[in-house]
């Protein structure tokens, strides 16, 4: 009897062992990679401005500068602990454009102790800066993380703006699948697993490929090929967990008719969705719209489609269990016509308007439809003309 039960318990504790390996999921590991420009990254890459002052930020050794008038400027990031660098931008030349750039690399609080960076490229009103490295000190020791400068000088306006100039890339497995996978520092702060229920201050993970339904926010879950997981990412963005996602509480969206897809997003993630019959499910939490689809097909077989985005945070909505939640998207659309006129010149701009201030783009079989035609006629109709507006 004493064996029997030995041997059961030998067996119970082996299959707590393999169901916890199962469910355990180890940390993947992504390379990290620089660039010098916007361009030459993968995914979508965000300029933030710095604001910039000509007084000497307070109790910062500085180094001596080139010419008079130098500009400073902090940038933001949770990677440090005062939660900013310091940064001067300086001139080689009296009256010049400002060239050089010193930034508190090391996270000591000093400027005096840094090489100032020289300009790469230069035009009439920009000077081009970077990559820029700093290192921060993280628990796992110091990490390396780049930043691309421009400054901007048209008059009197005077401005900094910055950009991740580095991200992680590399091969994860998702389920029983390799894809490729690249994590970007959307809101340029240093860390790359912000959350966020505005789109602009959450960071992006590609995962398979370049296509737009390939970039995600980052958030608590991802969804790839179908499958939720739970996402776990280090702030550094040195490497990711996937955990399928299990006993996850979900909610009901009705979508206007007409509505072929929709996405949105919050701290949950990004999420594309098409509706069955204007329903579409989400996991209960907050979310705004980021852009929805009308498509259509007209008598001749053409097929029309209509794309509402938004620049900023769209209209929000709250999923909660057991409830259905309706989005207030999509039609009527507004056809707008805005008329200016001096000395006898006149021009007028068409657009479209959505009802939320969604940016509407039309297309027809995949490009734009020709532009729209004006007619003019005054009131006693010795002028009547019809023009055509052009694009761009």
């Amino acid at each position: 009897m004493d064996r029997i039960r030995g041997f059961v318990l030998t067996v119970f504790i082996a299959a707590v062992i393999l169901v916890s390996a199962v469910g355990a999921q180890e940390e993947q590991w992504l390379n990290y990679r620089s660039a010098r420009e916007g361009a030459e990254m993968p995914g979508d890459v965000r300029l933030v401005e710095v604001a910039l002052s000509e007084e000497a930020p307070k109790g910062i050794e500085l180094p001596r500068f080139e010419n008079e008038g130098p500009l400073f400027g902090a940038w933001a990031t949770p990677m440090v602990e005062n939660g900013r660098l310091w940064i001067a931008v300086d001139r080689t030349h009296k009256g010049g454009l400002c060239d050089r750039l010193l930034i508190d690399s090391n996270g000591d609080g000093r400027l005096a102790d840094e090489t100032a960076l020289q300009a790469y490229k230069q035009d009439q009103h920009r000077t081009y800066f970077g990559p820029v490295k700093v290192i921060f000190q993280v628990e796992d020791g110091p990490v390396v993380y780049h930043l691309n400068f421009q400054f901007y000088r048209s008059g009197s306006i005077k401005r900094l703006y910055a950009c991740s100039g580095g991200w992680y890339e590399g091969e994860i497995t998702v389920g029983e699948t390799k894809k490729q996978c690249v994590l970007i520092d959307h809101n340029v702060n240093g860390a790359f697993n912000d959350k966020s229920i505005g789109p602009g201050d959450c960071d992006r993970l590609l995962v398979g490929g370049n296509a737009p339904q390939d970039l995600r926010f980052v958030g608590r879950f991802v969804e790839i090929d179908g499958v939720l997981y739970r996402q776990r990412i280090a702030k550094d963005g040195a490497c990711l967990t996937l955990t399928r996602a299990e006993d996850v509480k979900f909610g009901r969206v009705r979508a206007p008719g007409g509505i072929t897809q929709f996405s949105a997003g919050g701290e949950n993630g990004s999420f594309l969705r098409v509706p069955e019959d204007g329903i579409a499910s989400l996991p209960v939490g907050l979310y705004c719209v980021n852009h929805w689809d009308i498509e259509r097909r007209d008598g001749q077989g053409l097929v029309w489609r209509m794309n509402g985005s938004f620049s900023a945070r769209g209209t929000m909505f709250d999923v909660r269990e057991g409830a259905e939640s309706e989005l207030a998207i999509g039609e009527p659309i507004v056809a707008t016509l805005n008329a200016s006129g001096d000395k006898g010149q006149y021009s007028f701009r068409q657009g479209l308007k959505g009802n939320y201030g969604e940016t509407i783009a039309l297309t027809r079989n995949g490009s734009r439809p020709p532009p729209p035609k004006l007619r003019i006629r005054n009131k006693d109709g010795t002028y009547d003309q019809t023009r055509s507006f052009e694009y761009g």
